[in-house]
């Protein structure tokens, strides 16, 4: 993958240096224009730690001036975060008041929309955007677990195991999306569609690579990670059924119908499991597992209510 389009003054100095392997004084430059400006380059900056970039130097991953301006750059979106989100309920019966909340959680519903009306160039714009998290499926969670204690580390790992597969590369669970989209005809390469990307979608793969690169931040991932599984059984349900309304192929529908099944049992090993064991060792990290949670509903709030008023009008 090459660096994407830059998107404001800031990217445009930030992806010139990366390409050049210049990063003298990128640390005190001044701020982004605005939000996408910002949020395409925090987004580069954090795809050095994923697979990185074709025309970029590999060394840079950890260069000081970059993980500077990373830093600025994520802060500022944690903060914006930690300003709307609503405090947590009282602690109690930690997985019955957690699926609660989930359960109380309102929000727009672009599964429901490709479920029922969504036209065919609407679902493979929708497929287009999750590209950009999916065929990176579970990375972010990953890098929480060094950080976590033999339990919480075994619980992950298990609930990972399904998500690579089972050690079959053929059914890793970005591997079946990457084959759902060749299918589709649309290009499978990773990364591929970056620069078709709303903000939304910016802000929710920045978002989990915020989460998860940060070990401050290791109980919010999973409590992203708890949602996320808590979310997508039923979403996937009416995706599927609206992909097999418009014909698509069987490779795409099997992606969304593996995760009926799978995430029906990965939400109850996040919730009590992985976050239940968590809470045991570290009950000071409550707040953070709900500010992860939310994080993880607000952004697809954000996706769904863009695209919904867009498709809709």
């Amino acid at each position: 993958m090459l660096t994407p389009a830059a998107r404001g003054t800031l990217g445009e100095t930030v992806l010139e240096a990366l390409r050049a392997g210049n990063t003298a004084g990128l640390a005190e430059l001044p701020g982004p224009d605005d939000a996408d400006d910002a949020q395409i380059t925090l987004w580069s900056l954090f795809e050095l730690h994923h697979r990185g970039f074709d025309d970029v130097a590999d060394e840079l991953e950890w260069d000081p001036q970059l993980i500077a301006l990373r830093r600025r750059l994520e802060d500022d979106l944690e903060q914006q975060l930690r300003d709307r989100a609503p405090e947590p309920p009282a602690p109690g019966a930690f997985a019955e008041d957690f699926f609660a909340f989930i359960a109380g959680h309102d929000g727009p519903s672009a599964a429901a929309h490709l479920h029922r009306t969504a036209t065919k160039e609407q679902a493979l714009e929708f497929l287009r955007h999750k590209s950009i998290y999916t065929l990176k499926e579970s990375d972010h969670t990953t890098w929480t677990i060094p950080r976590l204690s033999y339990p919480v580390k075994a619980a992950v790992v298990e609930l990972q195991y399904d998500e690579y597969g089972g050690g079959n590369p053929h059914r890793l669970h970005a591997n079946l999306f990457a084959k759902g989209l060749a299918a589709s005809g649309l290009d499978a390469e990773y990364g591929a569609y970056i620069d078709e990307a709303p903000l939304e979608v910016l802000v929710q793969n920045n978002v989990m690579s915020l989460l998860g690169l940060n070990r401050r931040l290791r109980a919010a991932s999973l409590g992203f990670l708890a949602a996320f599984e808590a979310t997508s059984s039923a979403p996937s349900r009416k995706i599927a059924r609206g992909l097999q309304r418009l014909d698509f192929p069987a490779e795409m529908i099997e992606y969304y119908t593996e995760h009926v099944e799978a995430d029906a049992v990965h939400e109850q090993l996040a919730v009590r499991t992985v976050c239940g064991a968590l809470l045991e060792e570290e009950p000071e990290q409550y707040e953070n597992v709900y500010f992860g949670a939310w994080a993880c509903l607000h952004v697809e709030d954000l996706y769904a209510d863009r695209v919904l008023k867009e498709w809709t009008g």
